[in-house]
């Protein structure tokens, strides 16, 4: 019953987001550019000044982009197999290499392993802040509808200030620097406000998808990626790095998360089939209902 009172709210936001375009019509890619460019930056400083740097970081580092490499690598080899284009793969790596371990998936670890599992799960997500903002920028500007060099899609990278913000973050914890209170809290309100915002976008884009024209075979792969491969690959992690049990619990437990909602703000922002990627992050949500339970009885049979 815990399980589906964390569900509520975040399908509550979904639907605010969904009535609200049916019912207004927002212009979804200025919101999404208003999200990425103004409130993300803000969120990404806070949680990397906020959260104390330790060696931890080092070996969670390694899963988090192992298992985020792993996941492209096997896109590329489908999509050469399946004859797939670059715009095609891109999306899929963006609906399957990332997943959402921070508004769904910490929730759910402090309600397994109590205030020490949280510890880790925030330390991954602050991670995962970190892969999406580079690794995840790079594939979304280089899926793009418009024709990109790999010049421009670099430019587009470096152009994007979700890094700039963690990076600040973490140089200002490193050198001890004191932030005035007033700015923290203003920094901490726009970067709070960030997360309903890319769900509420997440909802918006949900009410415009044709289903009809939803490639279901480029889906179905991207949910079996993101809801049982990617756990599958975190044992393989855990059997190679040297973290204690209960790390390697939240480790499998996390990357069976569904997609995370910031791919869709990339999606939209860089026409990287929106469609796909937004209806693989709701169905893989809806899916995680079943999906999570079984993963949490086989990591406490």
């Amino acid at each position: 019953m815990e399980f589906v009172l964390i569900l509520l709210p975040i399908f509550g936001i979904f639907a605010i987001g969904f009535i609200g375009q049916k019912t207004l019509k927002f212009d979804i890619p200025n919101l999404s550019k208003l999200t990425l460019y103004l409130m993300s930056p803000f969120l990404a400083f806070n949680t990397f000044y906020t959260n104390k740097l330790t060696m931890d970081y080092a070996y969670l580092l390694i899963f988090v982009v192992g298992l985020c490499l792993s996941i492209i690598a096997i896109i590329y080899v489908i999509a050469k197999v399946m004859n797939y284009d670059i715009q095609d793969a891109c999306a899929m790596i963006l609906a399957s290499a990332f997943m959402n371990n921070g508004n769904y998936g910490t929730p759910v670890v402090l309600l397994i392993f109590g205030a020490t599992g949280l510890d880790i799960a925030v330390i991954l997500m602050v991670l995962q802040q970190l892969v999406m903002s580079t690794i995840g920028v790079f594939f979304a500007a280089r899926g793009s509808a418009q024709t990109a060099s790999m010049k421009m899609v670099w430019q587009r990278v470096v152009r994007m200030p979700v890094a700039y913000g963690a990076l600040l973050g973490i140089v200002l914890q490193l050198i001890h620097l004191p932030v005035p209170a007033g700015v923290m809290t203003c920094v901490k309100l726009v970067g709070d406000a960030a997360i309903p915002t890319i769900m509420i976008v997440l909802g918006m884009q949900l009410a415009v998808i044709s289903f009809r024209r939803i490639d279901i075979t480029k889906v179905s792969i991207s949910l079996i990626l993101r809801l049982l491969i990617s756990p599958l690959i975190a044992v393989l992690f855990t059997l190679i790095l040297p973290v204690d049990p209960m790390t390697k619990q939240i480790m499998i437990l996390l990357a069976a998360m569904p997609t995370a909602a910031n791919t869709t703000l990339l999606a939209v922002q860089f026409n990287t089939k929106p469609d796909l990627v937004s209806s693989t992050t709701f169905i893989s949500t809806v899916l995680s209902i079943v999906t999570i339970p079984v993963v949490l009885w086989l990591l406490f049979p």
